[in-house]
């Protein structure tokens, strides 16, 4: 049988998602008031986790893993499959992958010093990425690496690249492996942009992301791919 058809959005529907968004901006306004960006850190660091989450259709799966800082040995992984509520709307992602990634954090027995998060933190359009709304929620250090640049334009200082808007230096564009495009390290909450730094350049191994972050995407992908395994040997019975 083939999948049924999704229902075309009602008046009353597009009119609930825009109230949701306008609720969502006053919050993400307030959110971004409460960002740390400086060091509220353990003098060493013994766990820092990655988080990522992955889609398919109107399933989230959040995945987070944790792992020893000094070896990049995973201790433990969680993850959370959840049906996705918010719209995908251009910087409210976090709005959309927030509840996938608390949910999985929350079943974890052990407690990560930072988290890295797939995504910006303050280098973002309303000052409050994934990386720093993850952060605020928890009341926990977090840094936001990103693929892609959002906002800020590149500018050397010395020998360091940063994104900057306003003469403010929002990120900090980091090199990670020879021949591959950089990523973009912000301030997510209760650290500084100098700690974030130094905390992605130690979790690199072979990838142009950060060890902690790879685990956590493949969970997410694997978790991603058994549903949709599933479903497709379903539909074929």
């Amino acid at each position: 049988m083939p999948p049924a058809k999704a229902k075309p959005m009602t008046t009353a529907d597009a009119a609930a998602v825009e109230f949701s968004i306008k609720k969502a901006r006053r919050a993400q306004a307030l959110l971004a008031q409460k960002v740390i960006a400086k060091d509220v850190l353990p003098a060493e660091a013994r766990l820092v986790a990655g988080v990522d989450a992955a889609y398919a259709g109107d399933l989230g799966f959040g995945a987070v893993a944790v792992l020893d800082y000094e070896s990049m040995q995973i201790l433990e992984t969680q993850t959370a499959t959840l049906r996705v509520k918010f719209p995908y709307v251009a910087t409210l992602l976090s709005f959309r992958e927030l509840p996938l990634l608390v949910a999985c954090i929350r079943k974890l027995k052990l407690q990560p010093d930072v988290f890295l998060v797939d995504g910006h933190g303050v280098a973002h359009s309303y000052r409050l990425g994934l990386a720093s709304h993850l952060g605020v929620v928890l009341g926990k250090p977090t840094v936001g690496v990103a693929k892609n640049r959002l906002i800020g334009e590149p500018k050397q200082v010395g020998k360091d690249h940063f994104l900057v808007q306003n003469g403010e230096a929002l990120a900090a564009v980091v090199q990670t492996q020879r021949g591959a495009k950089p990523v973009y390290v912000s301030v997510g909450n209760m650290v500084s942009l100098k700690s974030a730094v130094n905390i992605v350049k130690h979790c690199i191994r072979d990838a142009r992301v950060p060890e902690p972050i790879q685990a956590a995407h493949r969970l997410a992908s694997e978790k991603r791919k058994a549903k949709i395994d599933t479903s497709t040997t379903e539909e074929g019975k």
